[in-house]
């Protein structure tokens, strides 16, 4: 398994990869509208010179007390469900998390399955002053700080770019 930065030859996989993993064109819709605004990036997993699973950040903002910081939205991650529970979308979202923390992010948020991102350091948004701008329940909006304690004076709403909003 290889875990690289999408190039262009990769859009149309990764579109099909969101598709399949998610039964619908929503998440793959998304992508497509925020890529190239930065600061984000798009990493894949490509086995066998096939794009199999694929994971996308881009910049959030945070309305309230925290300057300068760099934010990211972690989604959406996806695998195709041939290659779902082989450890793909693990080995992703580790990759992904070092490239952010390389790349001089300061932390990352992500709506997501309260079970699955915690194994990667993810906590509650709440425990460190951050709510979401969408009506979620408190464990499935969760941060994660890149570099120890650089939340600590932070708090406020956590607002996705609009492009979000067109998901639904």
């Amino acid at each position: 398994m290889n875990i690289r930065s999408e190039n262009t030859e990769d859009i149309a996989a990764v579109r099909q990869v969101n598709i399949a993993a998610f039964d619908r064109e929503n998440e793959a819709d998304l992508v497509d509208r925020l890529r190239g605004i930065s600061p984000s990036f798009s990493l894949v997993a490509v086995e066998s010179d096939r794009v199999v699973g694929h994971i996308f950040f881009s910049p959030v903002i945070v309305e309230g007390e925290c300057f300068n910081k760099q934010i990211l939205g972690l989604g959406p991650l996806a695998v195709l469900p041939e290659y779902q529970r082989q450890g793909i979308g693990s080995q992703l979202v580790r990759e992904s998390l070092k490239e952010c923390a390389r790349s001089g992010f300061h932390a990352a948020v992500v709506l997501g399955h309260p079970n699955f991102y915690p194994r990667f350091g993810f906590v509650p948004a709440s425990s460190k002053n951050l709510k979401c701008e969408y009506d979620v329940p408190d464990e499935v909006f969760m941060v994660l700080e890149l570099e120890t304690g650089i939340l600590q004076d932070c708090s406020g709403i956590v607002k996705y770019r609009s492009e979000f909003s067109l998901c639904a």
